[in-house]
């Protein structure tokens, strides 16, 4: 068996695929929502990063986060966000004496520049599409869609038709 090793950069630059433990579809459940919501905002003022863009799905997350200059641990945060989330929900427990709330392991893609940013977005803001959730990012409220309307990066029609460059990129 290979072993991973994961690329830590201070400053680093980070699309991530985070999903629930056998894809149980817990994430929009609206107690779920709030519960996310405060452990990102909790996590973000005790260990800082900046989130760029994110989507959240009935079972998976995707989000790029920017690390802060002196630090590139990105494991450590998704480590105390899953812990933070998971805390009084009522889930079965496993061999491990850990909740069945997420997967052991996530995906990450050091961002390498602009071009690769813009891609991984389109990626992020495309997925509910994708998933047969809607039929234009803007019905889906779980992600930062329309925060890149308002600032101009998209139209609001933007994705009603098959968005180029995400052939082949499968980052579930």
């Amino acid at each position: 068996m290979s072993e991973y090793h994961r690329l830590y950069r201070q400053q680093g630059w980070y699309f991530f695929t985070v999903v629930t433990y056998c894809r149980e579809k817990i994430l929009i459940q609206l107690d779920n929502l709030i519960r996310r919501r405060q452990s990102f905002r909790y996590l973000m003022k005790k260990l800082p990063f900046k989130m760029d863009a994110v989507v959240i799905l009935p079972d998976h997350i995707h989000c790029i986060w920017r690390l802060p200059s002196d630090d590139g641990d990105f494991s450590t945060r998704w480590k105390l966000i899953k812990r933070y989330f998971s805390i009084g929900m009522n889930a079965p427990l496993t061999s491990r004496s850990e909740k069945k709330v997420w997967q052991r392991r996530f995906w990450e893609h050091m961002i390498r520049g602009q071009t690769d940013f813009n891609r991984h977005c389109d990626y992020i803001h495309y997925n509910p599409v994708r998933h047969g959730l809607v039929h234009l990012p803007l019905e889906w409220k779980h992600s930062s869609f329309r925060e890149f309307v308002e600032k101009g990066l998209y139209s609001q029609d933007w994705g009603q038709s098959p968005v180029e460059g995400l052939h082949g990129m499968n980052l579930e």
